[in-house]
C-alpha cells in the first residue's frame, strides 16, 4: 500500500475537521511562512475545556488525519498531563491547550508578526 501525499492545505483542512469533530474551541491558524527562521509553516491553536477534552481533541486529530491523509505526527508531546498537547506534522504544528495554559503561554502574542486567522 503506497502512502498518498497530501498538500499542506489538505493537511490543515483535515486537522481542522479533527478539531471540529470533538468541538474544539477558539481555533486559530497562524501563518508563519513570511517570518524568518521558523520551525514550520503553520501553527494551528485550539482550546479544550479540560484535560479530557484536550486529549479527545488530540486523539480526534490523529485518528482523522491518519485515516484520511495517511499521516502520523512526527512527534507528540504533553499527552500524559493534557494541559498542552503538541502534534508535530512537520509543516504544520498543532497546539491544543486548556484555556488557562493557553492564556499563560500566549502563543498568538509571541507570533504577533504572523498572519492569524480565526476559524469559526
Amino acid at each position: 500500500m503506497s502512502k498518498k501525499h497530501v498538500s499542506t492545505d489538505q493537511l490543515i483542512s483535515t486537522i481542522l475537521k479533527g478539531i471540529d469533530e470533538v468541538k474544539g474551541e477558539n481555533i486559530q491558524l497562524i501563518d508563519l511562512r513570511e517570518i524568518e527562521n521558523t520551525v514550520c509553516d503553520y501553527f494551528i491553536v485550539a482550546s479544550g475545556t479540560s484535560n479530557t477534552h484536550v486529549s479527545a481533541i488530540a486523539g480526534s486529530i490523529q485518528k482523522i488525519v491518519g485515516k484520511e491523509a495517511q499521516e502520523k505526527p512526527f512527534h507528540v508531546e504533553g499527552e500524559s498531563q493534557a494541559n498542552w498537547i503538541l502534534l508535530d506534522y512537520i509543516h504544520v504544528v498543532v497546539h491544543v491547550f486548556q484555556k488557562p495554559v493557553r492564556e499563560l503561554y500566549d502563543i498568538e502574542g509571541l507570533w504577533g508578526d504572523a498572519k492569524i486567522t480565526k476559524i469559526s
